[in-house]
């Protein structure tokens, strides 16, 4: 692990050097780096971020030193509640009198869009962890964001396109009424169109949400093959197990765009089986992956979601970048951070472009069958890796006014 670091440190070093030359002097502000950890603690989308993100963010800092530049590395961590004034009056009150210097993690789409306003203002970094709207480096792209996990786009591409390659053509979509889930609605229905495919019909909910009886029944009357879950967290889990009990598992093939490990758990394998989803990151995948997930289950009691994967690589590369750069200050730490590579339990050859996407390769997997379960949270068949430059929109594409065209 040290070496890992230190390797990783001199490569950012270097690239540090030649984009903004050597600083004379190490520069930290408040005389400390303060990390927030901004996230659901209690909502739907606890488990796949909550106080499991927070465990990450701590691994990374103990795993890092629990310093750079000689000063000391705290983590401060909040529930934003699912509603953008709280987040946003809680990053104002970190900057202003906190000093916090980097907010990550912050699930929910309107929260994180929010929140990452409030950062480029007032010059900090912000990285997205859990969110998902791909409108954090589209439109909404800011000089000091970073989106490092995955986004809507990237688990619309290869979910749809295996699923229309299935045959299953006409969609019908269950979507959760905030940014995160109209963006993926709309992301999948390109995707769908694109191969072929045609949407019958959507229906919004609105989150928190406990009887989708009367959704379901929107969809069950809308003939299509397909019916797609544009939702995440709680509102996912409850939207499978009500359409399980309705009989629409064997009407329709479902399509949940944004489950976690997490929801599989909770589900079972019995239930969940045979579901395609793409995830950035999978803890049985590769001997790194195992060693660290292990690490993170004797800390947090669960494997990690991709989302508090994605904060520990985030925190980790964040601090070296501090190290290279020899300040805190955002600017220069994100230009360091975007000169150099991400190599870690999380991601091979991974990249920040200027939009601030950090692109990786993504996975699309099968839950597998109970029978073929051997160990817990043994759920997951990769089926195929999907590269970063085909799973995440291109440059081309983006409407990222920090892109020079």
């Amino acid at each position: 692990m040290v070496r890992s670091i230190n390797l990783r440190a001199s490569l950012l070093g270097m690239a540090a050097s030649l984009l903004l030359g050597t600083a004379a002097s190490t520069q930290v502000s408040n005389d400390a780096v303060r990390i927030g950890v901004l996230t659901d603690m209690n909502g739907n989308l606890a488990s796949l971020s909550g106080k499991g993100s927070v465990v990450a963010a701590t691994m990374a800092v103990e795993d890092f030193g629990g310093k750079v530049l000689d000063k000391k590395i705290e983590i401060v961590s909040a529930d934003h509640q699912n509603k953008a004034d709280i987040g946003t009056q809680i990053v104002n009150k970190w900057i202003d009198v906190e000093g916090v210097d980097m907010i990550i993690d912050v699930p929910n789409s309107s929260v994180a869009l929010a929140v990452q306003e409030v950062a480029k203002q007032k010059n900090r970094v912000f990285i997205a962890s859990a969110a998902g709207t791909a409108a954090l480096t589209g439109k909404a792209c800011s000089p000091t964001g970073i989106h490092w996990t995955w986004d809507t786009y990237a688990a619309a591409v290869s979910t749809a396109k295996a699923i229309v390659d299935e045959g299953n053509k006409n969609w019908f979509f269950l979507t959760a009424d905030y940014a995160f889930g109209h963006a993926m609605e709309a992301d999948v229905s390109r995707i769908v169109k694109a191969q072929g495919g045609k949407v019958a019909g959507s229906v919004r909910h609105p989150t928190n949400t406990s009887d989708f009886s009367s959704f379901l029944l929107q969809a069950q009357a809308s003939g299509a093959d397909v019916m797609a879950l544009a939702n995440g967290g709680s509102d996912t889990s409850n939207s499978l197990k009500q359409a399980q009990e309705f009989g629409l598992t064997k009407k329709f093939k479902i399509a949940a765009l944004a489950i976690f490990i997490t929801d599989v758990h909770a589900l079972g394998p019995q239930a969940a089986q045979g579901l395609l989803l793409t995830t950035a990151f999978y803890w049985d995948r590769t001997p790194e992956s195992r060693a660290w997930s292990k690490r993170f289950f004797e800390r947090h009691g669960a494997m990690p979601t991709m989302s508090q994967a994605g904060v520990y690589s985030a925190v980790m590369h964040y601090l070296m970048a501090i190290a290279a750069a020899k300040t805190d200050q955002a600017a220069p730490v994100v230009a360091s951070m975007k000169a150099a590579p991400i190599n870690d339990m999380f991601a091979t050859n991974g990249k920040i472009r200027e939009d601030g996407r950090m692109v990786h390769d993504m996975y699309l997997v099968q839950v597998k069958a109970p029978a073929d379960v051997k160990q817990p949270w043994d759920y997951y068949k990769v089926l195929r890796t999907v590269k970063g430059d085909e799973a995440f929109r291109s440059l081309s594409e983006s409407d990222c006014p920090l892109i020079k065209k």
